[in-house]
């Protein structure tokens, strides 16, 4: 499928002439004559790349950037500034705000062409489906670090192994990695003043974690241990950020994971303060069941002590242990050994 683009010129002129260069050039184009217009075609159609003048009536181009880059569904959106030849202040500020390149008015066609070129096939990085795995990690840095501004980021990266139970990293600590689980599993948590344990997540094979403190340059919020043996890839922290920083593909992909991250939280949260407890031990269980993602003969087996998902429910394990019960009682899971099977899942999500 051809990717579209949006332009946002006030010059009717320019508009028309950049506009029949990129439809000749196979892609299909959409027109705004103001940054007011250009806002509301893009998040009404989400294009592959948007071109937008800066002086601009309504928005102005900066404008324009920065409400779009607030917007989730159109802040990954590559971004090219028009503007006019030496004006290299408005050019600075524009890629302040984060802009992916510019064009300085007039320019040829084959200048025009090459930007766009250039910017749809970077764009394209974070849609790739990589191989969850170390070799996939390896392909999304190489290919990243392809980009002429990356091609000294060639460090080792260890791989450590790790027994069940043992310490990753305490609440507290200074982060100086980006972890990578290649195999395994851990679980992330965090400890209470009576010493008690909340199980926030538990992560598998192809996840990254300890990324918010590097980005935050603050300490641990959570602790994380081995949930199983397992295999863990660690990037120094320079190589993390120094990817960061240079790679606006990078960081979009990151800042994705973090929006995810903070979504399941809340509903995590939520989850906590308001529902029964009946019902938070049904919830921890879908969850653990999307997060396994390990099924026998067409079922998630979830392999958890009574412990850990009283911890994850916020409450006691004799009562996880009562609400199991009654879950098998009513034949919303199986039971085998410490194995939880989940058979009535739209079940599980009616429990009041």
């Amino acid at each position: 499928m051809a990717k579209r683009i949006l332009l946002i010129e006030d010059d009717e002129a320019m508009r028309v002439s950049i506009a029949e260069i990129l439809e000749s050039a196979g892609y299909p184009v959409v027109t705004a004559e103001n940054g007011k217009k250009g806002v509301d075609q893009a998040l009404k159609l989400i294009p592959d790349l948007i071109i937008c003048d800066i002086k601009m009536p309504e928005f102005n181009g900066y404008e324009v950037l920065h409400i779009l880059s607030q917007n989730r569904m159109t802040a990954h959106i590559p971004f090219i500034f028009l503007t006019a030849m030496g004006d290299k202040s408005k050019l600075r500020q524009g890629m302040m705000l984060g802009a992916d390149d510019y064009l300085t008015k007039p320019f040829d066609t084959e200048d025009l062409l090459k930007v766009v070129e250039v910017r749809l096939k970077k764009s394209e990085l974070l849609k790739k489906d990589y191989d969850r795995s170390v070799e996939g990690l390896h392909q999304f840095l190489d290919e990243s670090r392809g980009f002429k501004e990356l091609m000294d980021l060639s460090h080792e990266r260890p791989v450590v192994h790790y027994k069940k139970k043992e310490m990753i990293y305490r609440e507290n600590d200074a982060p100086y990695f980006l972890f990578f689980l290649n195999s395994g599993k851990v679980k992330i948590y965090k400890s209470h003043d009576e010493g008690k344990e909340y199980l926030i997540e538990i992560l598998q094979k192809g996840a990254f974690f300890g990324y918010l403190p590097l980005l935050e340059n603050s300490f641990y919020a959570e602790s994380v241990s081995a949930f199983e043996d397992c295999e863990i890839f660690k990037i120094p922290k320079e190589d993390f950020l120094k990817l960061l920083y240079r790679n606006k593909e990078v960081a979009a992909k990151f800042i994705k994971m973090l929006s995810d991250q903070v979504v399941e939280m809340e509903s995590q949260l939520l989850n906590l303060a308001y529902n029964s407890v009946k019902k938070r031990v049904a919830g921890s269980l879908l969850l653990l069941e999307k997060q396994f993602q390990v099924k026998q003969h067409g079922k998630t087996h979830i392999l958890i002590s009574r412990e850990d998902l009283a911890q994850m429910a916020g409450t006691a394990v004799e009562t996880v242990i009562r609400s199991l019960s009654e879950f098998k009682a009513d034949k919303l899971v199986q039971i085998e050994g410490r194995d939880i099977i989940i058979l009535n899942q739209q079940g599980l999500r009616e429990i009041q």
